[in-house]
């Protein structure tokens, strides 16, 4: 057996002591009495709003906001964690996170394409990961919140500065995250996991929970057989899927990076993952590292699915959320086989989009990346940095850029620290400099002539048809 995967199994009991106590300071003792917990969750809802007010990295360490008396101890709980929490690592190459973020901006709308079509379906992979997914409502109805939310942390890490100025929004919007997984794992283990064992009972109610914490305390889980939720395997899994992912994905599209590229970007992830409360066991830091380690947690990650499995639900979600964002008809098809082929055979399988692609749809995707990478590899005898396909891939992440980020219909809750530069890279895409004037002339024919800022008009829908259920 692979010496590392004694470790990574053990990782699944494992989860993040900071937050979990942050959170329980937060929560107060657990009462299984029915509406023992409304106090609870009233003073989980007076800390996110608090929480609210982590705007910029600047203000992080000495924050101390005007406050009623009773929630003075939400406050000294949430200073706490930020002492300890805001700090970046000492192995921080700034430099490295520099160059990543220059990545990001050269790449960025590719970037955004990967992350849809790759990095969150390889999310849904892991059948425990799913299943909390599922818990969270992150189905039909959630899905685009779930995009918008993750872009929401993507984009203040990577753009410049979001880690490393006090002007930048970063680790502020990393630190929320973190307290959003340790609330999930102490409403689903009705308690402070540090102390989990056993079966978490489900508790029975009348019809469907009617919000979030509802269907987290009434869930049940077993801590023994599945470890803990959100535990530190899942927590490195899914970073790798924001920074290996997206590199594996440039190189199966023909468009790999410099190998100091790639590092640089798996840097700013492990910084990103150290604020996150990621163990620095659990990083890589070149590419092939990454890749060994990913496929490891990947298999250790790929238990038995419940029943029902909650994986073919969340993929098909997210194919129909991505195929009503396209508005041409020509590309609407193009994400759901785009994603078969950039997560591959076996991960498409477990959820659920295998075969869900028409014939139609999967031959034209065929023949355009076959055509699309025999013109590239003639053309780059005379102009090595042209690409077709970096083209064509940019104006499906222009349309999924403005459904779920720039839609003004639908604005993001976000602080104009986090919003404002947001769109202000976005907009700066509209032009690829590595192109020539032709093929930038055809891009803004299927997209729109001058800056990134148009909304999307009200897309076709096109969905995937769920199968019949296995009994």
């Amino acid at each position: 057996m692979d010496a590392t995967v004694p470790l990574l199994e053990s990782m699944n009991r494992v989860a993040d002591p900071l937050a979990d106590r942050t959170v329980a300071a937060i929560f107060g003792p657990w009462n299984d009495a029915p509406g023992g917990n409304d106090a609870a969750l009233k003073r989980l809802a007076r800390a996110t709003r608090l929480m609210a007010q982590w705007d910029s990295n600047a203000g992080l360490a000495g924050w101390n906001p005007t406050c009623e008396p009773a929630d003075a101890p939400l406050v000294a709980a949430l200073r706490e964690y930020l002492a300890e929490g805001c700090k970046l690592p000492d192995w921080t190459h700034a430099d490295q996170v520099t160059r990543a973020g220059t990545v990001f901006m050269q790449e960025g709308p590719l970037s955004c394409v990967l992350l849809f079509c790759a990095s969150l379906p390889e999310c849904y992979v892991p059948p425990r990961l799913a299943e909390v997914l599922h818990v969270a409502g992150q189905l039909e109805a959630h899905t685009e919140h779930r995009i918008r939310q993750t872009a929401a942390m993507v984009f203040p890490v990577m753009l410049k500065g979001g880690l490393t100025t006090g002007a930048g929004c970063g680790v502020a919007q990393v630190l929320k995250v973190r307290l959003i997984h340790a609330t999930i794992r102490h409403l689903i283990l009705h308690g402070n996991p540090q102390q989990a064992a056993g079966v978490v009972a489900t508790l029975s109610a009348n019809g469907q929970p009617d919000n979030l914490h509802a269907a987290l305390m009434g869930h049940g889980w077993d801590v023994d057989r599945n470890g803990l939720p959100c535990n530190q395997l899942e927590l490195a899994y899914t970073l790798l899927t924001f920074s290996y992912v997206f590199l594996r994905c440039m190189r199966t599209m023909g468009l790999g990076l410099p190998p100091a590229d790639e590092r640089a970007v798996l840097h700013i992830w492990n910084v990103a993952g150290h604020v996150l409360g990621v163990r620095d066991e659990l990083m890589a830091h070149d590419y092939d590292e990454a890749a060994r380690l990913f496929e490891r947690m990947r298999d250790v990650a790929r238990t038995a699915p419940g029943v029902p499995d909650p994986r073919p639900a969340l993929g098909r979600a997210l194919m129909n959320a991505m195929a009503s964002s396209v508005r041409l008809p020509v590309l609407r098809s193009l994400p759901l086989p785009m994603t078969q082929w950039l997560i591959g055979r076996q991960a498409a399988a477990d959820i659920g989009i295998l075969d869900a692609a028409p014939a139609p749809a999967r031959l034209l995707f065929t023949l355009a990346r076959a055509l699309t990478r025999a013109v590239d590899a003639s053309v780059r005898c005379f102009l090595p940095q042209f690409s077709i396909s970096r083209t064509f891939t940019r104006v499906v992440g222009y349309r999924l850029l403005s459904r779920f980020l720039l839609d003004q219909t639908r604005p993001l809750t976000l602080p104009d620290q986090v919003l404002n530069p947001m769109r202000d890279a976005v907009a700066q895409w509209h032009h690829e400099p590595r192109a020539p004037g032709w093929l930038n002339w055809l891009e803004d024919a299927l997209t729109v002539n001058g800056p990134w800022i148009a909304t999307t008009p009200k897309a076709h829908t096109a969905s995937i048809p769920a199968r019949p259920e296995q009994h």
